[in-house]
């Protein structure tokens, strides 16, 4: 399909405003510049409260639906290539996700790379995803019915904590996830330019995410498409969904395909004429209000 037209037109303003590419940045100025893009996904759904919380000593969003509880919940992993976001700039996604499907959301605010690099956010995310299973119910959260989700490099540590914690977990939401991080699939090549996230921009993210740690990008600890299909294969049913111009939609399908091969029930969506990140840009983008109404609905009939 044609490029989206809604997506055209928030691409050419972005042109218009003068947006520097992603790697003439510092992280600090990338940080900036990501904080002003929140604006474009609304102010989410009427919900009962978002309250900040510490949990298991992460800083955390913790967004309750308008229905009683004890709540199902969803643990939520902003994207931003390990590297820019955060759970506040997230709100208005965590509270279309709270309503939608009537579920509690907890947005964490992992550690964020060149200061913390892998595998700190992972760290932060297990732990704050294994708080919740051991003591959700201290601050209302029914512990029985938790699913992960996150998008981009979110999608990323929620496939890792959902191989991690397998069983467990009723659920794993990934949104245009980043499941390779050799960056050696084709569509990385073929919507490398011109489209919000580029080839370059994701060599910049990983190269802040992975430097002198020593651990190679197709090491499965950062890279879940590289786990054996056994590991796989233990993992929560999921929901994923692609966008047909990112440079992130091969390594997004190949997860899912790889998720079915192994026997995890495993439904995938792509929206075609969609660009990265447009599922955080329903203010701009109306296909992405469409893709969380799907993702909602997908997490209730799963944390039901």
């Amino acid at each position: 399909m044609p490029l989206d037209p809604a997506a055209e037109q928030f691409l050419k303003f972005l042109v218009e405003a003068g947006r520097p590419p992603l790697e003439q940045n510092t992280p600090d100025e990338a940080r900036v510049g990501s904080a002003a893009m929140a604006v474009f996904a609304g102010e989410g759904a009427k919900v009962a409260s978002v309250e900040t919380h510490h949990i298991d000593g992460v800083r955390c969003e913790v967004v309750l639906p308008d229905a009683p509880g004890p709540y199902p919940t969803l643990v939520w992993f902003h994207g931003g290539g390990w590297v820019i976001g955060s759970a506040e700039s997230s709100v208005a996604i965590c509270r279309d996700l709270a309503a939608g499907a009537r579920c509690a959301v907890v947005s964490v605010d992992y550690r964020l790379a060149p200061e913390h690099p892998a595998p700190a956010a992972m760290v932060d995310c297990l732990g704050v995803t294994a708080w919740v299973l051991e003591h959700g119910r201290e601050i209302g959260l029914d512990p029985t019915r938790v699913a992960v989700g996150g998008d981009s490099a979110g999608g990323n540590l929620a496939a890792l904590v959902a191989l991690e914690l397998g069983e467990k977990l009723k659920h794993q939401l990934l949104v245009y996830p980043a499941t390779d991080l050799t960056l050696s699939r084709p569509s990385i090549s073929e919507n490398g330019e011109g489209f919000l996230l580029t080839a370059a921009g994701m060599r910049w993210f990983v190269d802040h995410y992975l430097t002198g740690t020593g651990i190679s990008p197709a090491d499965p600890s950062v890279s879940p498409i590289y786990a054996t299909q056994a590991r796989l294969g233990c993992s929560a049913s999921a929901s994923v969904i692609t966008a047909e111009f990112d440079p992130l939609r091969d390594e997004g399908e190949d997860y899912s395909d790889a998720l079915t091969a192994a026997g995890v029930a495993t439904e995938l969506r792509r929206f075609e004429g969609q660009i990265h990140a447009f599922f955080g840009l329903r203010a701009a983008i109306p296909d992405g209000g469409e893709a969380i109404d799907w993702a909602a609905a997908r997490l209730a009939q799963a944390l039901a």
